[in-house]
């Protein structure tokens, strides 16, 4: 380990107050945000909206199955750090139901994202106003169409004249909605989404792995930038699929091999910043969610020669995405 990386790591150590001690791995039962060495967290422009976003959000997922109270002080503790983007659905369990009460004294502070996997107009509505209620809100900053993936299942459905668009766009005359978007894992998918409709933001997976090893991303955030939408990266931490069944006990809530190593984390996340992203969602992990927040003001453009190392890395490892 080069000097420079290992006081990189030491210093990460100390900042989370425990949370990478040892050989700094991540650790689900030893969180803390001890410290006042942490920098200010950085917020960017959302795209067209008028909004500026933490560069490091919290996903309902690291809430899921948590006690309340935990998820009370992890959220206070979020937002004393400067995080100020929020998101969640209904597909996560009872997310909403922890991440919601949470944020209530907070609600005018805060970017609350939510989803919808309902592509019919009565569907989404539905699922909309139990989110609503699940969330103790009276609108959502922004409301996405969730996980779309198929040209004609998911998106021409839901712009259709009876699909979900209608109900969000009922909604945000209503002021339930300001701004719409939706989340894909699908180039063809999000290319015809973005091609189709003028939504404000895009959920999209923006990792090094998938870009150097699996010819994923570029095309869809180009044609985002273009339109000026507000781009938000899912998967900025993932390494890979997994390749150890055992270490996924580690990790129940993540579908696909994390990155645990600070140093490559901080790389990765340099990475995905750089490609026009205002803001990134880390696993769902509370270790590697309070990593990431404790990352989020070292985040540097990147360099030629770090974009080097993670191209080098990236071939040995198996990308979650392809093209």
């Amino acid at each position: 380990m080069s000097p420079k990386r290992r006081d990189f790591m030491k210093s990460c150590a100390l900042a989370a107050g425990g949370v990478l001690a040892g050989s700094y791995s991540i650790s689900a039962k030893k969180q803390g945000f001890q410290g006042n060495n942490l920098q200010e967290m950085p917020r960017r422009n959302l795209g067209k909206t008028g909004e500026r976003l933490s560069v490091i959000g919290l996903g309902g997922m690291v809430l899921k199955d948590m006690e309340s109270k935990r998820a009370e002080k992890i959220v206070g503790q979020s937002i004393d750090r400067g995080v100020n983007y929020f998101d969640v659905a209904p597909t996560y369990g009872d997310a909403e139901l922890k991440m919601g009460p949470a944020l209530k004294p907070y609600r005018k502070k805060v970017f609350i994202a939510c989803k919808t996997t309902q592509r019919d107009k009565k569907g989404a509505e539905e699922e909309l106003h139990r989110s609503l209620k699940r969330m103790q809100t009276d609108y959502f900053d922004l409301y996405q169409l969730h996980a779309v993936s198929d040209v004609e299942k998911d998106v021409k459905t839901a712009l259709s004249s009876n699909g979900a668009i209608q109900a969000f766009l009922k909604a945000r005359e209503k002021g339930q909605i300001r701004f719409l978007g939706f989340s894909a894992h699908s180039d063809e998918a999000a290319l015809f989404a973005i091609q189709n409709y003028d939504f404000d933001t895009l959920l999209y997976p923006v990792n090094f792995t998938c870009h150097f090893r699996g010819n994923f991303d570029q095309k869809v955030l180009d044609e985002a930038k273009k339109r000026n939408m507000g781009i938000l990266a899912i998967k900025a931490m993932a390494k890979q699929k997994w390749s150890k069944e055992a270490e996924r006990e580690d990790y129940p809530k993540c579908w696909y091999e994390p990155v645990t190593d600070p140093f490559l984390a901080r790389l990765a996340l340099n990475w995905t910043l750089s490609q026009g992203v205002t803001a990134a969602v880390p696993p769902s992990n509370e270790g590697l969610y309070k990593l990431a927040v404790i990352l989020g003001p070292r985040v540097r453009k990147i360099n030629p020669g770090e974009t080097k190392e993670l191209e080098k890395i990236s071939k040995y490892l198996s990308p979650i995405f392809q093209a």
